[in-house]
């Protein structure tokens, strides 16, 4: 019997490193009442492109972003990490959340996802038009992924796989070729489980809605505060984020699928970075030597001093200049926090190390005296409040 179409392409996605693939259709999506009524209550804190509009209409019809789209190729990536001996319980070190210790995963799905679009058009055996989306464009990737088959929204809005967990990275082709559409997934595995829920330090977690939906306050999430939130960490939030320095993953840390299910991620890209170190594949940027300097002592695939990704000490988090920073998050996800939104959480990472220890480390002090003078206001004002976590 010849072999269907899309069965090769789901295989030719495996050869690219995708641990999953599905293929859903492109109907209207049935989450638009949902998630219409989320962004109604500002649930959604000050990601305003979440509620353009165009934006808003684009995510409910994928005609609207690709009129010709007859066919949705949906893929996972997983992206685990663990963490090193001794974090997340060391106050003294920040934690980064695992996606973002390695190399920026739009980078690395974007390019294996436009392999992927030449290999249909080779399977196809004739012209196909594509878009590829890694996690940028309007569409609502974790509908569309369980419309695929690949699992369902758990508790934590997180998309699980029976088989896989839920650490993992979501893609989309579009495609104007149809495709034998894949079953969705329509059991729920999380069943009375609340693990999420309950260990969530901010509350963030909701449960289900009438309908069953999970739900999300994005403004009390960890995330969202040390990522995409702008300003001020409320006052009353800052104790309980701990010494989460770039997103977070608790939840799905006590899953019990990742529990199980959890591998280490194939892709090196993903692997955390040493100190001084660039992420796999991203070169040195090019600098005109001042003259007489000597730089042949120095070392390929480093930039200015950091502390790498892997538990940085907080300290020398707190002690990187701009020029610092822009080594440090080159290449990275890191980078959308911005100097000023970074360093505002490794302060308050800083007031709770303090808050936490009887005597305070003359170090932490002096680090947070110096961010008193930084350039930027919100540093300035997370140091100050840092500083005031002190017992004594």
């Amino acid at each position: 019997m010849r072999e269907r179409i899309e069965d090769r392409v789901k295989e030719r996605a495996r050869e690219l490193g995708f641990s999953l693939a599905g293929v859903a259709r492109p109907d209207a999506s049935r989450h638009a009442g949902f998630y219409r009524e989320w962004l109604s209550r500002g649930a959604h804190g000050d990601m305003g492109y979440l509620e353009r509009p165009e934006a808003v209409a684009r995510r409910t019809d994928l005609r609207l972003t690709m009129a010709s789209v007859r066919s949705v190729v949906v893929v996972a990536h997983e992206y685990f990490v663990e963490d090193p001996p001794g974090s997340p319980d060391d106050p003294s070190r920040g934690v980064i959340a695992r996606y973002a210790r390695g190399r920026d995963y739009h980078k690395v799905l974007k390019k294996k996802l436009l392999r992927l679009l030449e290999a249909v058009r080779e399977e196809a055996g004739a012209p196909v038009e594509g878009r590829a989306y890694v996690d940028t464009g309007p569409l609502l990737e974790r509908e569309l992924a369980s419309r695929a088959g690949l699992g369902w929204f758990g508790r934590n809005t997180m998309l699980i796989h029976p088989r896989r967990g839920s650490w993992f990275f979501l893609g989309a082709l579009l495609l104007d070729v149809e495709l034998e559409p894949d079953a969705p997934f329509t059991a729920d595995h999380c069943g009375t489980c609340n693990r999420c829920v309950e260990a969530c330090p901010t509350g963030a977690l909701l449960g289900r809605d009438e309908t069953g939906a999970p739900v999300i306050d994005a403004r009390r999430c960890i995330s969202y505060l040390t990522i995409e939130h702008r300003g001020p960490i409320p006052r009353e939030l800052r104790p309980l984020i701990g010494n989460r320095v770039y997103g977070c993953d608790i939840c799905q840390e006590v899953c019990p699928f990742n529990v199980r299910f959890a591998r280490e991620a194939a892709e090196p890209g993903y692997a955390a970075r040493g100190p001084g170190e660039r992420p796999t594949g991203v070169q040195p940027v090019p600098v005109e030597p001042l003259p007489g300097l000597d730089v042949s002592a120095e070392t390929p695939g480093r930039s200015h001093a950091h502390p790498g990704t892997e538990a940085p000490s907080l300290v020398e988090l707190m002690r990187m200049t701009r020029e610092d920073w822009d080594g440090f998050s080159r290449g990275s996800a890191i980078r959308r926090a911005g100097y000023a939104g970074f360093k505002r959480n490794v302060a308050v990472a800083l007031g709770n190390w303090l808050a936490s220890v009887d005597e305070a480390p003359e170090e932490v002090v002096a680090v947070l005296w110096d961010a008193l003078e930084d350039e930027e206001p919100l540093v300035r004002e997370h140091a100050a409040w840092a500083l005031r976590q002190q017992r004594s």
